[in-house]
């Protein structure tokens, strides 16, 4: 068991390390290191967001099967960490695609069916991310903010077919099947036991 002295130094090291892989890729698009910077900070900004997405989904899990409670103390920073990645990559998105011109952005969601199922999933996080406070959950009730969050259910699949089609087009299947098995296994993990309480 973990004192709180130590949780709040290991939130500090989960804090620092999760920055590593944004300030990775300024760092290299900076100095000239990269053949498609864009493609790379777009690609990038999506697979950390998927990347969150799956550990944050894997710390109940992992809590109930090792016993180590304090890692409950880490999930809002990791869904945090999800909705920040996530955010990036839409600026990016937004931004290197379509120069911030939110009329042709809107064409485009409606038009790319990939782009739709990842744009949905970004908007799903956005309440999600919003009441993460104490506040917010105290003003909610525990009962509807649970109820809220559970939105993450419908998001993770919509992330994966995101991935999938994203990677449909270059004939690579093999992460976005990684991916699926992972989360599925998590959220179907979770749904039973939360069928069993």
């Amino acid at each position: 068991m973990l004192t709180t002295r130590q949780v709040s130094w290991l939130k500090g090291v989960v804090f620092a390390a999760a920055l590593i892989p944004l300030l990775r890729m300024v760092y290299l698009t900076l100095t000239d290191q990269l053949v498609d910077p864009l493609e790379f900070i777009t690609r990038g900004t999506g697979d950390w967001t998927l990347y969150f997405l799956s550990i944050t989904l894997a710390v109940t899990p992992l809590r109930r099967l090792s016993g180590w409670n304090w890692l409950i103390k880490l999930r809002r920073m990791l869904g945090l960490y999800t909705f920040f990645y996530g955010l990036l990559h839409f600026i990016t998105f937004l931004w290197f695609d379509h120069f911030f011109d939110l009329a042709e952005m809107w064409k485009d969601v409606l038009k790319r069916p990939f782009i739709t199922v990842g744009f949905i999933a970004f908007v799903l996080l956005i309440p999600l991310a919003a009441t993460s406070t104490n506040g917010m959950i105290k003003r909610l009730g525990g009962k509807r903010w649970q109820w809220l969050h559970r939105l993450i259910y419908v998001i993770a699949p919509l992330a994966v077919l995101h991935f999938w089609w994203m990677k449909a087009g270059k004939h690579n299947f093999t992460e976005p099947i990684l991916f699926g098995t992972l989360l599925g296994a998590l959220l179907l993990l979770r749904l039973w036991w939360r069928v069993r309480k």
